[in-house]
């Protein structure tokens, strides 16, 4: 059973709370397609930073070595200025899916708590039926066993 039948079972059947069933179910995949909105976010920020972080390997190794001619350092300028500017566009990009998968983080947290908050009000609901019908079985019970206890009196008297 996966995590969400789960929960789902929790929360019962009866028919009082079929409205905030409904309403769960909704936070429920709301949650969900957070949660995925999340991952995918995360996903392409690795994938930014890892791109970033390669132009910056390809930078560092490229090194001079001695002497160059003319046309050898404009040539070499030239790339070492391609790649600085991409890097540099690299790190905004890197920069920006991070505050995406902030923002996703954030609405997955919230999406979350509001789920969370559904699961406890139906779980109290449940808890209290079954505490009440437990007060009502033991009141019944009570009740029965005052009176057998009458009628034993009664015939103890006769």
């Amino acid at each position: 059973m996966s995590d969400a039948e789960q929960r789902r079972a929790a929360w019962g059947t009866h028919q009082d709370d079929a409205g905030l069933r409904a309403v769960a179910r909704v936070r429920q995949v709301r949650e969900e397609d957070a949660r995925i909105g999340l991952q995918q976010a995360r996903g392409e920020e690795a994938a930014r930073h890892a791109a970033a972080a390669e132009l910056q390997r390809q930078l560092m190794a490229r090194r001079v070595s001695g002497a160059m001619r003319a046309g050898e350092f404009v040539t070499h300028h030239a790339w070492v200025a391609a790649v600085g500017s991409a890097l540099s566009d690299a790190e905004e990009q890197a920069r920006a899916a991070g505050t995406v998968a902030s923002e996703a983080e954030a609405r997955w947290r919230s999406d979350r708590a509001r789920l969370e908050a559904m699961e406890v009000l139906l779980e109290r609901r449940l808890t209290e039926r079954r505490e009440a019908k437990a007060r009502a079985e033991a009141r019944e019970l009570d009740d029965i066993a005052g009176q057998q206890w009458a009628r034993r009196q009664a015939a103890g008297e006769s």
